[in-house]
């Protein structure tokens, strides 16, 4: 871990808790469809939380009613480093690693996020980057379940003289060769008012007056719903459905996406195997235009396996 303003800082920890009814919401709200009923349906035999499912329980902590947004970002400043505006921020990238499989409902047991600041970067003019590591944790045992890397754009609020930040590592994908799997989705302006009853109640991805505040024009769609909807497709296409076959899985979030916009996925294999799991290559493309989600890579037991491997 670097040094640096806010570097170690650790939040209190926060309680979460799910039930089965919110992981049967996430998987509905990402895409999952009737041929996942392990993932749609409480009684299948192998009903399971997709994996990506923590990234919410942030947003979340242990509320089932709706959560005031800006109120709840405001809670713990980070010392040495200025207050910013969490009117004024969107999703930079973030990491998902799983360590162990989610069960269907806290019910019994104590969770809670635990997270660290890894980083306050000043971007100049644009503004500032927190990077932040985010455990789930067992309260009795200590186990963790997943781990997500996360970082945040606080817009408009760098100049402050806080260091620049170390280069990031980028993944590329192949401009040689046509993706091994596509997949493709039209959002609809339901798009993010499904997926905010998860818990992330940014007023940006309902209302349009925050988006015109911050120069979007409007409402976006969550950079998160649309990194859990790639996340399922590769997961659908590549690791067979399996929640087990998602080890670690990461995304940029280039730029918006409004409601409306068709997105489409492209993934690539790359032969490359840390054990058991494939590295994958991706990226997500509004139809015949940007990119929106950039630098994606995953660690996918491919349901093909090492015997086609590329």
């Amino acid at each position: 871990m670097s040094k640096g303003p806010g570097v170690g800082f650790q939040y209190p920890p926060v309680p979460v808790s799910w039930t089965k009814r919110d992981a049967l919401l996430f998987a509905n709200s990402i895409g999952c469809t009737s041929k996942e009923l392990h993932f749609l349906y409480e009684l299948d035999p192998n009903f399971a939380v997709f994996p990506t499912y923590p990234v919410i329980l942030t947003f979340k902590g242990t509320s089932n009613e709706v959560i005031d947004f800006y109120a709840q970002q405001k809670a713990v400043p980070i010392p040495g480093v200025p207050t910013f505006d969490p009117t004024r921020v969107v999703d930079g990238q973030r990491l998902l690693q799983s360590f162990k499989p989610i069960p269907t409902s806290s019910e019994g047991r104590n969770f809670e996020i635990r997270t660290t600041v890894l980083g306050v970067y000043d971007k100049g003019r644009p503004g500032t980057v927190v990077e932040t590591q985010s455990d789930l944790v067992d309260v009795a045992t200590g186990e963790v379940y997943s781990r997500v890397i996360s970082s945040s754009f606080f817009v408009g609020q760098g100049l402050w003289g806080g260091p620049s930040g170390p280069k990031q590592v980028t993944y590329t994908v192949p401009k040689d060769r046509k993706p091994d799997v596509t997949f493709e989705h039209q959002t609809s302006p339901e798009t993010s008012l499904l997926y905010r009853l998860n818990g992330d109640y940014n007023p940006l991805h309902a209302h349009p007056e925050p988006g015109k505040k911050m120069g979007f024009g409007g409402i976006i769609i969550h950079g998160l719903w649309t990194w859990n909807w790639a996340a399922h497709g590769l997961l659908e296409h590549l690791g067979g459905s399996n929640p087990a076959n998602l080890k670690e899985y990461q995304a940029r979030f280039a730029s918006p996406v409004r409601p409306g916009d068709k997105l489409v996925a492209s993934a690539w294999r790359t032969g490359q195997y840390q054990g058991e799991f494939e590295e994958i290559r991706f990226e997500v493309r509004v139809a015949g235009g940007k990119v929106v989600l950039s630098n994606g890579r995953a660690l996918i037991k491919t349901a093909a396996g090492k015997e086609n491997k590329l």
